[in-house]
């Protein structure tokens, strides 16, 4: 069905989930492109209100007359996620009408064909990887579109767009592993930069993962090129475009002089057979240096001068929710991340004790999807206690059912914290204030991020 979709033939898209950040990108860019931009979502969010402020019809019950009348199979593409549950009343309703229904990846993977696409895949650090990319190529004044899978704070939105969109038009993308999405992209620019196990409701086990890295691999364009992590550099075997690895401290580009101030990292890049001294970074965190690292590779691929590279890597004010900084004070620090993995909690949570070495940290943790927790308890327990203060919240189930005896219970037995507290929606509040804290921190995919607002609001008060 896909092959015979020309996005040309319609003027009106109707989205199932709008208010997803990959979701919502699309939306913007139909919006742009001076389309009718309508959709269902579960809850209202900052985002959805500023999708609404833009011109789009959104509603938030799973309803058939709630969809607009303007809503025509012939004239309609519906888009969906494959986040919404398997019994979405409008879903069944559209599928039993003839509609055309694409998920995300195959609308995305329909806007990049005719474009140089850049794309970013890992199970960590694609978000703002991608969002330097583009925040790179936009400084130089570069033709380009960025469909992030964040809000970057620069441009206060998850599509950045500069100049005209012509055949010359560089397309920057994130490339979503969940569900096989990424296989839908051909890109002329890869860059991998983690594949740990994730996903595993989707994948059954962590090697199905591994071959569908593999296989996007294989889809970069024959003249293209592989920029991947040292660290998974074996999953290169066999892949015959040009490619480069880059680390930390490992790889053939690599930090190197590293000095930090407050978090904020300078360093020199060794690789090209010489060093690029001194980049600072706008952002924080160990894990960013890898990923300004892997930004840099491809802006030089594209001709990109070291200047522009320089003065961006710089001015990139980093991407809301990861690591951002909500409250910035001497005597009290609170950030909010989207980290939802192990291994992302531990870099994060490592980070944070480097940077405000002696002071408590303070951690709310919300678990995201049963698999997950099921999947990774004992990983969660053990870098939730890094922590030296940890409220551990219900799960949030997004697109699940509950699993009988998969309970946040499950990790909060093993977290090693000096002081540990369970916590619901209705009390997290209450049990923080009732904490003397130093440095906050709120963590998690879910909705955690409706939470923000009113413990910054409480923090202040104190």
């Amino acid at each position: 069905m896909e092959q015979k979709v020309k996005l040309e033939q319609y003027d009106s898209v109707y989205f199932l989930g709008i208010g997803g950040i990959g979701m919502s990108a699309i939306a913007r860019w139909f919006r742009h492109k001076g389309m009718k931009v309508a959709g269902y979502d579960r809850t209202p969010t900052p985002l959805t209100y500023e999708l609404l402020d833009e011109g789009m019809e959104i509603h938030f019950e799973d309803r058939i007359e709630m969809i607009p009348g303007y809503i025509s199979k012939e004239k309609t593409l519906v888009v969906f996620t494959p986040a919404i549950p398997k019994n979405h009343v409008e879903h069944a309703y559209l599928k039993e009408n003839g509609f055309t229904i694409l998920k995300r990846s195959e609308v995305l993977g329909l806007l990049t064909k005719s474009y140089k696409t850049i794309a970013v895949a890992g199970t960590h650090g694609k978000t703002t990887t991608s969002s330097l990319i583009a925040h790179i190529i936009k400084s130089a004044g570069i033709n380009m579109v960025g469909f992030l899978g964040g809000i970057t704070t620069n441009y206060d939105s998850n599509l950045v767009m500069h100049g005209e969109v012509n055949e010359k038009t560089l397309v920057v993308v994130e490339a979503d592993e969940f569900d096989r999405s990424f296989l839908r992209l051909f890109p002329e620019i890869a860059v991998v930069t983690s594949a740990d196990a994730d996903h595993l409701d989707i994948y059954g086990d962590h090697a199905s993962m591994l071959t569908s890295f593999r296989d996007f691999m294989k889809q970069i364009n024959a003249s293209g090129s592989l920029i991947v992590h040292e660290s998974i550099e074996s999953l290169t075997e066999g892949i015959t475009v040009s490619k480069e690895t880059y680390g930390m401290s490992r790889g053939q580009f690599f930090a190197g002089n590293i000095t930090a101030n407050g978090g904020f990292f300078e360093f020199d890049l060794h690789g090209f057979g010489t060093k690029i001294e001194k980049i600072q970074l706008g952002v924080p965190g160990f894990h960013n240096m890898e990923n300004a690292i892997a930004a840099m590779l491809v802006a030089f691929k594209l001709g990109i001068s070291e200047k522009v590279i320089r003065e961006a890597l710089h001015s990139f004010k980093g991407v809301k929710r990861r690591f951002e900084f909500i409250i910035k004070r001497d005597d009290l620090v609170y950030i909010d991340d989207y980290a939802h993995h192990p291994r992302e909690i531990e870099a994060f949570l490592t980070s944070l004790k480097s940077m405000y070495a002696g002071k408590k940290l303070t951690v709310i943790f919300q678990p995201h999807l049963f698999t997950r927790t099921r999947d990774f308890a004992e990983g969660f327990s053990k870098s939730l206690s890094i922590a030296d203060e940890v409220l551990l919240m219900d799960i949030y189930p997004a697109r699940e059912e509950p699993i009988p005896g998969v309970t946040s219970d499950m990790l909060f037995a093993n977290i090693t914290s000096p002081v540990k507290i369970r916590c619901g929606k209705k009390d997290v509040l209450q049990k923080l204030e009732d904490l003397d804290v130093e440095v906050v921190a709120t963590v998690g995919a879910g909705d955690i991020d409706t939470f923000v607002k009113p413990i910054k609001e409480m923090l202040l008060k104190k």
